[in-house]
């Protein structure tokens, strides 16, 4: 495996540098409520600072459709990032042909290693229709691009795809750890103990073939073993499953079955209302044969997060990606929180643990003990996408297998 590292470009000091980021960060009120991501990125920054380069920061934020919404600003990220930095940050407030020809005299104006922050890209319809001469319009802002967006890289954006046809393209220092610690899940120190939850299934097809190549054991939950327990002809209660998640079950169970390890026991709870408990709610622990159907499964039970632990205790290498039941409420994380626990146990040392996905990092986030995971991927559909072998435009002419 080659990656094209910035580290490797020639000549880059006092360059103008195009830096995509991934700074799709969850906000409450107006503010950052988990920075985590941004945080992962100032060593690229800081290392382009060193280098004197002027540095053109680019993300996108959220979902705003192809228009200005101003509930999706990056205004809070600048001034967070700026704080972080500790230096003045110029931001530019759209990102529009005229914006961009604007943002050109202002860099042109630019102290060596000095910082400007475009406003949210996806503002702009051009950004995910991958547009060409939208593309070019951003490149001609700069002399070098950087990828550090490694959570869009699945993604056929322009400011991720189009844009490397008219500029010399790099990987960002973070993008390229994420490809370094991914690839040894790829190859991996045996047994590998893969543990996967969540809710779609098609999402997970991809992943869930590849890492059968070479996993000891794949422990499921959540709505993703819930098909599973249909396809063998079980009532799953209030679940949601379909004909097509049915199938694909189905086939995973005829091809790699041997290695799917389903919940022994589960929770169970009747009368939910938006996923959560009423006053008429019963929790109780069940095996699968006496799931009624006014009841849903909430989470693995007591006798699997025993099982599942003993099977983490046992592997070398880790990889984890979706929650194993109803996270959202304190009742029903138990058992992926005693997952996370173990995982965090036997990372960092015994074996190489991997994490990735929004709530799966909020749960190892929740056991304070995410420092002994050894890789926090910043991309849940990205590491789903890079895993299972799927196409990553973003990562096309920065790395390959030669």
């Amino acid at each position: 495996m080659k990656i094209k590292s910035i580290k490797q470009a020639k000549a880059i000091n006092g360059k103008t540098v195009f830096l995509r980021v991934d700074f799709n960060v969850p906000m409450k009120k107006g503010k950052v409520s988990d920075s985590m991501k941004m945080q992962q990125t100032l060593e690229d920054i800081n290392y382009l600072m060193d280098k004197d380069c002027k540095i053109i920061i680019s993300t996108h934020l959220g979902r705003p459709e192809g228009r200005k919404n101003l509930a999706y600003s990056v205004r809070p990220l600048v001034r967070l990032l700026s704080k972080a930095l500790e230096c003045p940050i110029k931001y530019i407030d759209a990102t529009g042909a005229k914006a961009l020809s604007d943002a050109a005299k202002t860099i042109a104006k630019m102290k060596p290693g000095s910082l400007i922050f475009l406003e949210n890209l996806r503002f702009n319809k051009e950004e995910q229709k991958n547009d060409q001469a939208y593309a070019k319009k951003l490149a001609n802002l700069a002399d070098i691009y950087v990828n550090d967006a490694f959570a869009v890289c699945h993604r056929a954006d322009a400011s991720v795809a189009a844009i490397k046809k008219y500029l010399p393209s790099y990987a960002g220092l973070l993008l390229e750890r994420e490809i370094i610690n991914l690839n040894k899940i790829i190859k991996p120190k045996k047994p590998l103990i893969s543990v996967v939850g969540g809710i779609k299934i098609e999402t997970k097809l991809a992943l869930l073939k590849k890492l059968a190549k070479n996993s000891s054991k794949i422990l499921l939950g959540s709505a993703l073993a819930a098909n599973f327990f249909a396809a063998k002809g079980f009532s799953v209660g209030q679940n949601k499953v379909d004909a097509k998640s049915i199938k694909i079950a189905k086939s995973l169970l005829k091809t790699i079955g041997k290695k799917i390890v389903l919940p022994s026991d589960l929770l169970v709870c009747s009368h939910l209302k938006n996923l959560c408990p009423t006053k008429k709610s019963v929790v109780s622990l069940k095996n699968i044969k006496e799931v009624k159907k006014d009841e849903m499964i909430v989470d693995i039970g007591t006798d699997t997060m025993t099982t599942y632990a003993d099977l983490i205790k046992k592997a070398k290498t880790i990889i984890w990606n979706g929650p194993l039941g109803i996270t959202e409420v304190v009742g029903f994380r138990y058992g992926t929180l005693i997952v996370a626990r173990a995982i965090a146990s036997r990372a960092g040392g015994p074996a190489f643990g991997v994490i990735g996905g929004g709530e799966t990092v909020e749960a190892m986030n929740i056991t304070k003990m995410e420092d002994y995971i050894d890789w926090v991927s910043t991309g849940g559909g990205a590491m789903l996408s890079y895993l299972g072998g799927e196409k990553m435009p973003g990562l096309s002419g920065l790395i390959s297998n030669k």
